[in-house]
């Protein structure tokens, strides 16, 4: 069947139209949905990888965070872990010292010289105190109300004002219960504990010298004082033999003298333990270890006579009183052995008193005795004596025609009195104390044997005494010699000597001619109670046992007394009766220190001396310094009656037999 045909217009494009519109239409409906159902797919991918990367972030950061804190902990375990160990071990260890007791000092007789009591000093951390009283004020505070009722500044100031109060409690009560208890030998003064309390230091001793029982007291009473162990040294017998002893520090040094020479000997170990505390400081049971006891110090037995002693530093002091001395010294010696039997000077500290008041006065805790060296004056003329008699270069009776004075080198040296031309006995020449006759005579040794017994002597060089600070005195070495020298050195002048080295020559003398080392130790007894051995005193041969026995037959004529006056000696008052005497006054000149030239008015006047005579047993050398001239001031007026003094006393109390009398006068002078 033909379809018909439309004139001009297709009947079906309208319909194709509205198909194809209808078709376009959907398929943008369709487009859309597949836009709409495609963004939140594109989302959901987006977000999933940004917490991907997120969590790989996070993962990396903790495990380098892992990584740092493994190895700072094993930095700390391997590397610090030992010293942060020993710093908390120390933290909470203490060590605690037990003190060793000093050794005790006795005379030769074991009677106390010096011993250690136990006492206690009571001390405080200043501002650890402070700090924990600050705690105690804030707790009063509250427990009142105050606290709360002010802040700020206002509380802060209440605060310091209750500590300042507290401290002025300590500073007043605290001297008060010691006094009540006369419980110190130490002063106590309020001001100066508050002054201490006060101040920034993390340690200090209030008062010292407490009794044990007060010092425990106080301590349980008043919060952050410390009840310390503290050994006081004990001189029983004040400033005597003090210039020997010598004293400790407040920390129990050996500080002069025997102390000080002889501090290891003395003072001993201490002990030790160590324990573990907890926090608040206490110590925790059970945990004492590594203990070590104390070794207490050994005690030592000096040579000295304390009775000796004694009397010859009352008698050292009277006569410095009596003749206007500045100051004087004596030392005694055992003839056999050496041993020094007192040693005593003036002016001596008395260490249980006020020492800053002693000082104040001029006294001091040096030894002169062996340590401020001295022109001796005609008193070395023994030395010159010996040389003579020793060589056979004299007699004790040749007669020497000795002028009124003599010309060496240039130098003129005149006698003490004006003569003419005089006929003295070699004796005489010593007994009338003779610089010109000296001078003859040690012309005939010349330089260099005069030097060489200068050094047997032991002059220019220290003894060697167990003892500190101890001067070599001074004598020119022979090479320096000038034409003067020899013109001074035999007559005492131009050299210096001590008073110990003085005591050493004569001691030489009265020992058959053998010089023993003076010691001051006679034996030492550690804490277990063996003897400690000490060094042998060395010996020298200074001359021959006959030239000494001779020597000392004419220097008995130095205490001769002729009522004539023709035969005395310079130093009669020596004298002992019953007992025969030798020894040798001497007068040295000092130099002036405003002309550098030698004084006409101060003088050394010494003696030395031998007793008794006939059976040498002590040596007593005597120095006093500047005596009033005139009164009691020449050597044979102010020394030589000290001599006689002192060795009365000592042959009376030792029940020494008497001597024989002698036979005859000594010559001194020829008619």
């Amino acid at each position: 069947m033909t379809r018909p045909q439309s004139h001009g217009r297709d009947p079906y494009a309208a319909r194709r139209r509205r198909q194809d519109s209808l078709r376009t239409q959907r398929a943008d409906e369709l487009g859309l949905k597949k836009r709409v159902n495609a963004e939140p797919q594109k989302s959901k991918e987006g977000q999933k990888a940004l917490n991907n990367r997120r969590l790989k972030i996070a993962g990396t950061l903790i495990i380098a965070i892992v990584t740092v804190l493994i190895g700072r902990l094993a930095l700390v375990q391997l590397w610090w872990g030992p010293g942060l160990s020993d710093l908390a071990a120390q933290q909470r260890t203490r060590v605690y010292v037990d003190a060793a007791r000093r050794g005790e000092i006795l005379d030769r007789n074991g009677q106390q010289l010096a011993y250690t009591m136990q006492s206690r000093s009571l001390t405080v951390s200043p501002t650890l105190l402070r700090s924990e009283l600050r705690h105690v004020a804030e707790i009063e505070m509250r427990n009142s109300g105050e606290f709360y009722q002010v802040s700020g500044q206002a509380r802060e100031s209440r605060i310091t004002d209750l500590v300042s109060d507290y401290l002025k409690d300590y500073s007043e009560e605290i001297p008060k219960i010691i006094d009540d208890a006369s419980a110190s030998t130490s002063e106590v003064n309020s001001e100066d504990i508050l002054k201490k309390l006060e101040s920034d230091s993390s340690y200090e001793v209030l008062v010292r010298n407490v009794d044990p029982d007060i010092a425990q007291q106080i301590a349980q009473e008043y919060h952050g004082v410390a009840a310390d162990l503290q050994n006081i040294r004990q001189y029983p017998n004040g400033a005597i033999a003090e210039n020997v002893l010598g004293k400790i520090s407040y920390d129990g040094q050996g500080q002069f003298g025997f102390e000080a020479s002889n501090d290891a000997l003395l003072s001993g170990i201490d002990g030790r333990s160590t324990v573990d505390v907890s926090t608040n400081g206490q110590v925790i049971p059970g945990t004492t270890r590594d203990t070590v006891p104390a070794t207490n110090g050994a005690t030592a037995r000096l040579t000295l006579d304390l009775d000796l002693q004694t009397y010859v530093q009352q008698q050292i002091e009277q006569a410095v009183a009596n003749s206007g001395a500045q100051s004087g010294e004596a030392v005694v010696l055992d003839v056999e052995t050496g041993e020094v039997l007192a040693m005593a000077n003036s002016d001596t500290i008395d260490p249980m008193g006020d020492i800053q008041r002693q000082i104040d006065q001029g006294k001091d805790f040096s030894n002169t005795s062996i340590s401020a060296p001295f022109e001796p004056g005609s008193v070395a003329k023994i030395i010159t004596a010996a040389g003579v008699i020793e060589d056979g270069l004299s007699t004790p009776d040749e007669v020497i025609q000795v002028p009124g004075s003599i010309n060496m080198s240039g130098v003129t040296v005149k006698d003490a009195w004006d003569h003419g031309v005089v006929g003295y006995t070699t004796t005489g020449i010593f007994g009338k104390s003779s610089n010109v006759g000296t001078l003859l005579l040690a012309q005939r040794l010349g330089e260099q044997r005069f030097n060489d017994l200068l050094n047997k002597f032991g002059i220019g060089q220290t003894t060697g005494i167990e003892l500190p600070s101890e001067s070599q005195g001074l004598v020119p070495d022979i090479s320096q010699w000038s034409g003067g020298t020899f013109a001074n050195l035999p007559i005492g002048q131009g050299m210096s000597w001590t008073t110990l080295q003085m005591a050493s020559v004569y001691q030489a003398i009265a020992n058959e001619g053998v010089r023993i080392q003076p010691r001051i130790i006679d034996r030492v007894v550690d804490a277990s109670g063996s003897v400690i051995e000490q060094p042998e005193p060395t010996e020298t041969k200074v001359v021959s046992a006959q030239t000494a026995r001779t020597i000392i037959d004419m220097f008995r004529a130095v205490a001769q007394n002729d009522p004539t006056g023709v035969q005395s000696g310079t130093g009669p008052g020596a004298a002992i009766d019953g007992y025969q005497v030798s020894g040798k006054t001497g007068t040295a000149q000092q130099v002036d220190p405003a002309t550098g030239a030698y004084s006409n008015s101060n003088y050394w006047i010494t003696f030395a001396g031998i007793a008794p005579a006939d059976d040498p047993r002590y040596v007593v050398a005597i120095q006093l310094d500047r005596p009033v001239r005139g009164v009691h001031g020449e050597g044979g007026q102010s020394a030589a009656p000290l001599f006689h003094d002192i060795a009365t006393w000592l042959l009376n109390r030792d029940n020494v037999p008497l001597s024989p009398p002698m036979e005859g006068t000594l010559v001194l002078q020829a008619q």
